[in-house]
């Protein structure tokens, strides 16, 4: 499969000095995803098989006890996941979330991070096969390195309509 145009646009960026990549991939994911403009997900690091998304522990993202809101933490994950599935399938499909499960073990303290992988099978997948599913790994963690949201993220890709 050649490249597809998301996968082309992060390449460039990524080609920019170490210093200015998070602001350059964090504005245009922020332009293109309003949801995550508009709430300050940082892009730490994107490739095409791995993603490293944060959020910060701010008054507009907070629940009533002052952590991170379990939605902001499920906006970090969709968006770690979304943008790695996005970047690996033609730009004959349309990627589409299908399953999100998340599971509270215990109170996030501070900023949240989330880190998703794909395995080369899954990229294989991805830019091979006009339609299909697979759940993409995704660990979520606070400030101090725990983790208190489990999550599984199912994606699943078909082709555009015409």
């Amino acid at each position: 499969m050649a490249e597809n145009k998301l996968y082309s646009i992060v390449s460039k960026i990524n080609l920019l000095p170490e210093f200015l990549r998070s602001r350059a991939l964090s504005t245009f994911f922020g332009n293109v995803v309003k949801f995550a403009g508009t709430s300050n997900v940082v892009v730490e690091e994107l490739t095409n098989q791995r993603a490293v998304i944060s959020i910060k522990n701010k008054k507009a993202v907070q629940n009533h006890i002052g952590s991170v809101h379990a939605v902001a933490n499920i906006l970090i994950a969709e968006s770690a996941t979304g943008y790695l599935v996005g970047m690996n399938v033609p730009d004959s499909c349309v990627p589409v979330i299908k399953t999100i499960k998340a599971d509270y073990v215990k109170r996030a303290k501070g900023d949240m991070r989330a880190v998703a992988v794909l395995t080369d099978a899954q990229v294989a997948q991805m830019r091979t096969e006009e339609k299909g599913e697979t759940s993409v790994k995704v660990e979520i963690t606070d400030a101090e390195g725990k983790e208190p949201v489990v999550m599984e993220m199912i994606w699943a890709w078909t082709p555009k309509r015409r």
